[in-house]
């Protein structure tokens, strides 16, 4: 077949296949059936693979997944995802009301929307092209899980519309369906008799949806990921030269784009309509084909908006919500103790299964010492579990009635379940320890799965099972031991061959050229997590300096808190964890920033702050970013009365530039930028 040709049939095909998808997720039209669409995708993907080059990012082929990804890169938000304040009575949502009318002084007016129980994504569109899916993460930054947002046949790989910008970013909530959600449990436990037969364990069922959509979307093989059938609702969109005066022209622009859009949000002019709104939802809530667990309240106008801005955590023009948590009744029939990697005993109980919000529940969290008094927990007692926005469903109350007067008092231990040490108590704390670090196996095992997890060292081939093996033989005795590991030893443990010996020691020897941060972050200081770890290997260069910090030097350190200071401080003033750096730094690993990576060419800049906005001649706004960085001078998001210069393009947002004159901030041209750079 001739080359044109060949390319022509690939791209009919797209357009047929895309049309298709189309009509089916958008506008719920079965135009063919599965098989006749699978026979089509099959051969595209053979026209495909026979010709590499004539395969776009935006083929449907995508949506089939079969990428796998070893980790996931941590990506900053470019605008920042932020949680919105919670109240479960009217009362509230009256009182918010209030605040906006006395604020805003003018009429107004809200959007409605459902609050979907599934994750935050963030995609991000460059010409029409999907290059970037985000997990909300901690609300900075999140996990890129681009090649698994392909598979999701909801959204598009592609937008064709008018006036599309060239960049802009849509934000959505990617969930399990119910349907898919019992298709996957139906298959497992299909799966799981055979398994019976074989003699082998069967697999878990899945949770709950959204545990499931969680979980699968952090998957390394995107083949699976295709294979469950995700499902996004989208709900807003951001850029800088979006021509939109409300949120639902927002909403209603991105639906024509192709985005699935869920069509329950409704404009409301009174606070009395939002109620109605509320109060509809919740008793139609399981006519949806997803969990929702309240709705969300939002100003439809910007400007509005604007005028009434955002707490450090909020925006102040939007609030969310919640339903009642459902609660059931059932047996307490112990609680059991458990110890965390920093020695905090948590304790657990056990409970007579029951229903709750669609999963059995055989567990609840009691999180402390205090909450067994509060709760005057006995045994066998009948306990009120409730499951709200948390994962883990809480004791909330006991039927006293029911209550034996034989009940034997649930009393919390006075030494270590696991190492029978005594505990300890700070005396403002309400958390029980076990101060046998290097002696207590969960502690011991707990910190080695931290070094290894995937944003510390990362080594892939080695779980828990694994390591509670190693630690069993005493092969390891904190994570340093790793490094020491030998073949010999590998291969004489249980179900360990010399492929998996060779894929342990070959992860462990790549884990070296981890850079310094996660390192730091592997060590397991308390407080220091994946981002402070970040701050202070940027402050204090290689580990050295770090360990030889005083409290005044690191709490000059942005981020760095009184108690993280003193954390680490406290860290390095154990001989034990100086003794166990050394022999990590001894095997190799990395404990100095490389320079290299980050290299600056000049220091004009420096002291100097710069907020980047619009559209460039000689610079993407991300290439523009680096050359300032290169300088010595900092990007921020944001603009204030101390900022050096709002560096302008074309286009730029008219709200930034309104704030920078205002504030009298100075600003530049990308012309005037160059000149200053020389």
């Amino acid at each position: 077949m001739a080359t044109s040709k060949i390319q022509q049939e690939i791209e009919e095909l797209s357009t047929k296949l895309k049309h298709y998808n189309t009509q089916y997720y958008q506008k719920s039209v079965s135009e063919v059936s599965d098989y006749e669409f699978d026979i089509l995708l099959k051969q595209l993907q053979k026209l495909e693979e026979e010709n590499p080059a004539f395969k776009k990012t935006d083929s449907p082929t995508q949506r089939v997944g079969g990428t796998i990804t070893k980790d996931f890169e941590t990506v900053r938000h470019e605008y920042p995802m932020l949680s919105l304040g919670n109240t479960y009575s009217v009362e509230d949502l009256e009182e918010f009301d209030q605040r906006i009318q006395k604020t805003i002084g003018e009429e107004y007016e809200y959007v409605s929307e459902l609050k979907f129980d599934g994750v935050a994504i963030s995609l991000t569109y460059e010409n029409g092209l999907l290059v970037r899916g985000v997990t909300r993460g901690d609300g900075v930054q999140g996990d890129d899980v681009t090649a698994n947002v392909r598979t999701i046949r909801s959204i598009p790989l592609r937008v064709v519309g008018d006036n599309l910008p060239e960049k802009f970013e849509v934000r959505g909530e990617v969930f399990m369906p119910r349907v898919e959600f019992d298709r996957l449990n139906n298959e497992i436990a299909q799966e799981n008799e055979q398994r019976v037969k074989d003699g082998k364990k069967p697999n878990n069922l899945l949770a709950n949806p959204r545990n499931s959509a969680s979980g699968t979307l952090k998957m390394q093989d995107s083949a699976i990921v295709a294979h469950r059938k995700l499902d996004c609702y989208c709900y807003d969109v951001l850029g800088e030269n979006l021509d939109f005066k409300t949120h639902s022209e927002a909403i209603a622009q991105i639906d024509k784009w192709g985005f699935n859009v869920s069509p329950t949000y409704q404009k409301c002019e009174t606070i009395q309509e939002v109620t109605t709104f509320i109060n509809k939802w919740e008793n139609q809530r399981t006519e949806l084909p997803l969990d929702i667990d309240g709705i969300v309240l939002k100003i439809n106008r910007f400007e509005q908006r604007k005028i009434l801005g955002f707490t450090s955590k909020s925006p102040r023009w939007a609030i969310s919500y919640k339903y009642k948590a459902e609660s059931a009744k059932t047996e307490l029939e112990n609680v059991i103790y458990q110890v965390g990697r920093t020695g905090a005993v948590t304790p657990v109980a056990e409970l007579a299964p029951v229903q709750l919000a669609g999963t059995t529940v055989k567990r609840a969290s009691l999180h402390n010492a205090n909450e067994i008094l509060r709760l005057d927990l006995h045994k066998n007692d009948l306990v009120f579990v409730e499951k709200g926005g948390e994962i883990i469903p809480k004791i909330t109350g006991v039927d006293l009635a029911s209550r034996k007067e034989t009940a034997e008092l649930i009393e919390f231990p006075t030494t270590c379940p696991e190492c029978e040490t005594e505990l300890i108590r700070a005396e403002d704390k309400a958390v029980f320890y076990c101060p046998n670090q290097q002696g207590c196996p969960p502690q011991v095992k707990g910190r080695i799965e931290h070094f290894i997890h995937r944003k510390s060292l990362y080594v892939d081939s080695l779980g828990a099972e694994t390591i509670s093996q190693l630690f069993s033989l005493g092969l390891v005795k904190d994570p340093s031991d790793l490094y020491s590991l030998t073949k010999e030893q590998l291969t004489q443990m249980e179900r360990f061959g010399e492929k998996s010996a060779d894929n342990l020691l070959e992860g462990l020897e790549e884990s070296k050229k981890v850079p310094f941060q996660r390192v730091l972050f592997g060590l397991g200081i308390r407080f220091v997590g994946s981002t402070v770890a970040k701050k202070l290997t940027e402050a204090f260069k290689n580990i050295e300096s770090l360990s030889k910090a005083t409290f005044e030097q690191l709490i000059e350190v942005p981020e760095i808190g009184d108690r993280i200071a003193q954390s680490v401080i406290d860290y390095f003033a154990d001989e034990q964890n100086l003794t166990f750096v050394e022999k990590l730094k001894q095997a190799g690993l990395q404990f100095e920033i490389d320079e290299t990576q980050n290299q600056q060419t000049s220091n004009l800049l420096e002291g100097k702050t710069f907020v980047v906005s619009g559209v460039f001649t000689q610079f993407s706004r991300d290439a523009l970013k680096k050359t300032i960085t290169e300088n010595g001078g900092k990007v921020v998001s944001s603009i204030s009365a101390k900022l050096s210069y709002l560096v302008a393009g074309e286009k730029m947002g008219p709200a930034k530039l309104k704030k920078a004159e205002k504030l009298e901030v100075p600003i530049i041209s990308e012309e005037e930028f160059l000149g200053m750079i020389g």
